[in-house]
């Protein structure tokens, strides 16, 4: 049974190993941001729709108002012929009991208006804080993005370049160093022990030569001519 417990630790470490690694934080962040303007076009879509209620709403209730005013100002103006004579009183009390009755309706009308306008202000307010909410939401995101992938950048160009120093076998550098400089000491000094040997194996011809300058025995022949040649001429 113990070997089973410690198979399975394994097997759960090693997966959770597996989605740690597949958790990459810019991806997320950025899936995150896209889901959340996913959100706030939905949130200004419906925030677009109660308005446009509203507006209907509001324009009912003006129409209401102007029908209920209507009905009013008609019905004065029956009682008001029925007072001149120009209309019978009990008709023009029937026509002016009917277009009250009108009035009220139209009035009941504003009223349901007025109730929706209330609702859908509320509702408006409601969603367009959540708009701003939203905005503020995916901006701090953005911001935060980044700042995230500047971060990332900096870490890999870091990560790279510790990754390369700690390559570096200083040691083993500084043996090979070592190495060249005993070669190149080793080479200096052959090529003045073959100088020295050169020099040995000299004969002595050659020792005067070195000695006494080509050029500078030329330069004394050539003033002794001279002096027998002026010498000559004075004579």
């Amino acid at each position: 049974m113990g070997i089973f417990n410690r198979l399975f630790t394994i097997g759960k470490a090693e997966t959770n190993a597996a989605i740690d690694k597949l958790e990459d934080p810019i991806k997320m962040t950025e899936q995150g941001i896209r889901d959340l303007k996913v959100d706030l076009d939905k949130s200004l879509q419906a925030l677009a729709e109660v308005k446009a209620m509203s507006i209907r709403s509001k324009r009912s209730l003006e129409t209401a108002k102007s029908t209920a005013d209507s009905y009013e100002k008609k019905a004065i103006l029956l009682l008001q012929k029925a007072e001149k004579g120009e209309l019978d009183g009990a008709e023009a009390d029937r026509l002016a009991t009917e277009a009250l009755t009108r009035k009220e309706e139209a009035m009941a009308d504003a009223k349901r208006a007025q109730e929706e306008i209330t609702r859908f202000d509320n509702n408006i307010s409601q969603l367009d804080a959540n708009v701003k909410k939203l905005k503020s939401t995916i901006t701090r995101y953005e911001n935060e993005l980044r700042t995230l992938k500047a971060r990332a950048k900096v870490s890999s160009a870091t990560q790279k370049i510790n990754k390369q120093l700690s390559g570096i076998d200083s040691s083993g550098t500084v043996s090979m160093l070592e190495k060249m400089k005993e070669k190149v000491e080793q080479q200096e000094a052959m090529s003045e022990a073959y100088g020295e040997i050169s020099n040995e194996s000299k004969s002595i011809d050659e020792e005067i030569d070195s000695v006494l300058d080509e050029k500078q025995l030329n330069a004394s022949s050539s003033l002794e001519e001279l002096k027998a040649k002026m010498k000559n001429k004075s004579e």
